[in-house]
């Protein structure tokens, strides 16, 4: 019967296309806690994104999934699409888990990447355009134990469908820990590059590839930067820097969080690639974060995206591991970020990345708000003038006692998100916390860019130079808006917008 289960589980994952059932009834996307514009599955639990990939005018998510319940486990690729990374239609579950029926080996299908093969040159698809999903392979072997490679599934129908590689696995050097394949096609090479990381020995690897199945290696990074925790899921991307005609490269990966070791969180380095190789910039450079919140984790950007843009489009998951598996939510667990868009900037403490919420978020304001400001779901534009104020922010979803404090000490220069007094806190002994980070004043002023989604809160700092991304479980419903300021004055310039929900 075990083997039937997963075996009922595997042809789903091969089926035809379907949007969830489950929409609209029984108080789906209407919960406590549920976010109104951030994607969620309807139910059970999700952690990293995988797979982020643009095609055919429509953006593809891959998710982390659990089909049996709402705590980690029987690792899934979940699947939606969207027109316009707001409004999502969920897919079936794309690469589900399976046994094998021989040796009862039983394998769960972990991080990875989809990339559009346009010539198909990996020969595994009718016409000339082919999605072909490179995944980590999670094998628990009876008498081995668990090793990790790298396997291959392609789709010639725009993702509805998948088939395994018959020759699987892709890649495998015989190790426990070896997973999160990203994988990008290098134009001026004409080749495909692979990279992935041997977590516990803080490497990224890099590969290259004619035709998506055959890998060699050519290349390593690391130890560098943050090395307190794991290293996982490796990203690795072009951007200008501001309107230069300079370029640098990123590589971003996830594992260690800068305020500790019991949280985790997304690093970065910028340097340059020459198709085999990347290099930092800072042979010595101290460790930099994509986000200082507790909870933004596993981000990758979006792959095909059209070559005009110019751009890159990351989203991660919304959580951290530390307390994932308790967040109070039912009948699903788990969230991922708003995308972003990254940029490139030339700052006083050299090459930085900025990042800003996509301009099409603005089609789901729902009025603005004046006078007094209440709500869970909010845009907000915050400018504080510092005056003679030691301290100065705003107070979000307050009630009573209760409230979360997203302000900027002067003499530490920091900006700073408390949310030791949020709401719910105890699910938890690590949830209650302040997140800090250092920020300097442009002109005496600090801008605040605010997206507050029942249970998630984004703060972009001064245009995008520094972001939190945090969780936080209310218990009242009065939700109010304030502006505060200690031991001097602030004057607060702010624009408030209620959000509709995108299902």
């Amino acid at each position: 019967m075990k083997y039937i289960f997963f075996l009922i589980l595997l042809l789903m994952a091969c089926g035809r296309k379907t949007t969830s059932p489950e929409l609209g009834k029984d108080g789906l996307y209407t919960e406590p806690y549920r976010p109104a514009f951030h994607f969620s599955p309807a139910r059970n639990w999700t952690n990293d994104p995988n797979g982020p990939v643009y095609y055919k005018g429509e953006y593809h998510i891959f998710y982390q999934y659990n089909p049996y319940g709402d705590t980690w486990g029987h690792m899934t690729w979940g699947h939606a699409v969207s027109r316009d990374l707001m409004h999502w239609e969920h897919l079936t579950p794309a690469i589900g888990e399976y046994p094998d029926p021989l040796t009862g080996d039983s394998t769960m299908v972990f991080s990875g990447t989809v990339v559009v093969d346009e010539n198909n040159t990996s020969g595994l698809c009718r016409g000339k355009d082919c999605m072909v999903a490179v995944y980590t392979s999670h094998v628990h072997a009876r008498g081995e134990g668990k090793r990790q490679h790298e396997s291959l599934a392609f789709s010639d129908d725009d993702g509805r469908t998948w088939k395994r590689y018959d020759k699987n696995p892709v890649l495998d050097i015989q190790r426990k820990d070896f997973r999160d394949p990203k994988i990008f096609w290098y134009k001026p090479q004409n080749k495909w590059v692979l990279v992935l990381v041997v977590p516990d020995l803080h490497k990224v690897q890099c590969y290259e590839s004619r035709n998506l199945t055959q890998w060699k290696y050519v290349s390593e990074f690391g130890p560098l930067g943050d090395t307190s925790k794991i290293w996982e899921c490796p990203d690795l991307f072009e951007l200008p820097v501001g309107n230069s005609d300079q370029r640098r490269w990123i590589l971003s990966l996830s594992g260690s969080h800068p305020q500790g070791s019991t949280f985790v969180g997304v690093q970065y380095f910028v340097g340059k690639f020459d198709g085999s190789k990347f290099t930092a910039d800072d042979p010595k450079q101290k460790p930099l974060y994509v986000d200082y919140g507790k909870d933004f984790y596993a981000g990758i950007v979006y792959n095909h995206l059209p070559e005009e843009n110019n751009q890159a489009i990351m989203i991660s998951w919304a959580n951290n591991w530390a307390y994932a598996n308790k967040t109070p939510t039912s009948p699903w667990r788990g969230a991922m970020s708003m995308p972003r868009e990254l940029s490139l900037r030339q700052t006083g403490e050299g090459i930085r990345l900025f990042q800003k919420p996509p301009d099409t978020l603005r089609s789901l304001r729902d009025g603005e708000v004046h006078g007094e400001i209440s709500g869970k779901q909010l845009e907000l534009e915050v400018e504080i003038t510092l005056a003679s104020a030691k301290e100065a922010g705003i107070k979000i979803l307050k009630s009573g006692d209760e409230e979360t404090i997203i302000g900027y000490r002067v003499e530490s220069g920091e900006l700073f998100f408390d949310r030791t007094h949020s709401g719910n806190v105890s699910f938890h002994k690590d949830f209650a916390s302040v997140e800090s980070l250092k920020l300097n004043p442009v002109k005496g002023k600090i801008k605040l860019h605010i997206f507050i989604d029942q249970s998630i809160v984004e703060v972009f700092a001064n245009d995008g130079e520094e972001t939190i991304s945090d969780l936080v479980f209310i218990t009242k419903d009065d939700a109010k808006v304030e502006t505060y300021s200690k031991n001097g004055e602030a004057t607060f310039k702010v624009k408030a917008w209620r959000m509709k929900s995108v299902w």
